[in-house]
């Protein structure tokens, strides 16, 4: 479970942003929307949280925190050799900021102990890592390392309920590797469901990846299976897309099937590999009969809705948490809001599943949500700023998307159509071609 995460000094974002899913003290929706962890030492959390803000105000970039710090824990120490260079990028605007080291933080859940874990780090490597743990409610300082002065090593310090050869562990991770992750690859048992949070119970979807082709094969796998195909069913049905029933067929690639420029080398490996294919019903509307579509006949938001049913029943089942980037890609506004109402029903979400998700959709302001599950991203003077909609103290019964769009929230994007010149033509003017292949065009024009 997601208590909170801060970043500092990384893409757009200069200073400490925190996103918290910690519950106020506001009852509204509260045995709905919040839920109460294992560990009693935790506060009171939310289900989900809903990031709103105008185009290139970092929005995506708050994901992109996120998904580096749950890699680098992943495959610092498995997917790196000695001297490569970590790709992170610091705030790019200020001498001090290009310099100094990005830093995240995380603080969770886990087999019912709170944990806060955190590094600060440069694309030469790790300058400082740390790790509290709170069992009982008592925080036990397990271990933390911290770059000296000539930068050449590091200063060790391990508290005394930190178990493991402490000086064998230390020497064995690398400049550029996390201590967390080299313990763990290590078989140190102490450190593995730290380890296990961020690998197992952490996904965290970036805008722009081929993560929805990704989702499509894997939602089609889970459907050969009869029950999961029908959760699957189930699932699409819920959201009133007029799906009848679904169907899965294996089958195997044939060069008609395959683009004809790909390379023949490519070709042949493609060639005779087997792959599944989708089946869609829906009812005739004169003989009730069952009418069957290739599932890629469908529309772009049954398509996607398809590829998260996989992924979303499984964040269900095993109580994760989700971070997406633009879950509104692609969906009906009503159909983000199912999405989310999910989260919120005690039947479809009885392991207090997390779901955090960035969006443009002004109409999810109105949706069921709690003041401190909206939160905001604008940019002032070219720095990500992100704070919740609690800070501005909303009535009740307040009309919040209204009040966003007149500006009262902030995290409006300002756009200026006088800045725009038109060229002024001619009568007679001809149009210029805009076909890539067309010979008029050069490469240089692209």
């Amino acid at each position: 479970m997601l208590i909170e995460f801060s970043v500092t000094n990384f893409r757009s974002i200069k200073d400490t942003q925190v996103m918290s899913m910690v519950a106020s003290s506001g009852k509204e929706r509260w045995a709905t929307n919040t839920f109460a962890p294992n560990s009693a030492s935790s506060p009171r959390l939310l289900h989900t949280a809903m990031v709103l803000g105008p185009n290139a105000s970092g929005k995506s970039n708050l994901v992109k925190a996120l998904y580096f710090a749950s890699d680098l824990v992943e495959n610092s120490a498995s997917g790196k050799q000695r001297g490569d260079r970590l790709d992170l990028q610091p705030f790019q605007l200020t001498a001090e900021t290009t310099q100094a080291p990005s830093e995240f933080e995380i603080v969770f859940e886990q087999s019912s102990v709170r944990y806060q874990y955190g590094f600060a780090a440069t694309p030469n490597g790790i300058r400082e890592e740390w790790l509290i743990a709170f069992p009982e409610g008592r925080p036990q300082r397990w271990f933390a390392r911290t770059l000296d002065a000539t930068g050449e090593k590091s200063d060790w310090y391990f508290g005394p309920a930190f178990k493991g050869p402490k000086k064998t562990l230390s020497e064995a991770t690398r400049p550029n590797a996390l201590f967390l992750s080299t313990a763990v690859q290590l078989n140190n048992q102490q450190l593995q469901p730290v380890f296990d949070w961020f690998v197992d119970r952490l996904r965290v979807v970036p805008a722009g990846r081929d993560f929805p082709a990704q989702f499509d094969s894997y939602t089609a796998m889970r459907c050969r299976k009869d029950a999961d195909q029908t959760r699957v069913l189930d699932f699409l049905q819920a959201a009133d897309l007029g799906i009848e029933g679904l169907s899965v067929e294996i089958a195997e690639w044939s060069a008609d099937d395959l683009p004809k420029e790909l390379p023949d080398d490519i070709l042949k490996t493609l060639v005779g590999k087997k792959r599944l294919e989708v089946y869609s019903q829906h009812r005739d509307l004169e003989t009730g009969e069952a009418v069957v579509f290739d599932f890629n006949d469908e529309s772009d938001g049954t398509r996607n809705l398809f590829s998260w049913a996989g992924p979303l029943l499984d964040v269900l089942d095993h109580g994760l948490v989700l971070v997406i980037d633009e879950l509104d890609t692609s969906l009906h506004p009503a159909l983000v809001r199912f999405l989310v109402n999910l989260f919120h029903n005690g039947e479809t979400n009885p392991y207090g599943a997390q779901l955090i998700c960035t969006t443009h959709d002004v109409t999810q302001l109105e949706a069921e949500l709690r003041r401190d599950q909206v939160w905001f991203v604008e940019k002032q003077q070219q720095q990500t700023h992100l704070y919740p909609l609690s800070d501005f103290h909303p009535r009740k019964q307040e009309a919040i998307g209204r009040g966003y769009l007149h500006g009262r929230y902030g995290a409006l994007p300002n756009p200026q159509p006088r800045r725009i010149r038109i060229a002024r033509q001619a009568p007679g003017h001809c149009i210029p071609s805009i076909n890539r292949d067309s010979p008029e065009v050069s490469d240089a024009e692209f």
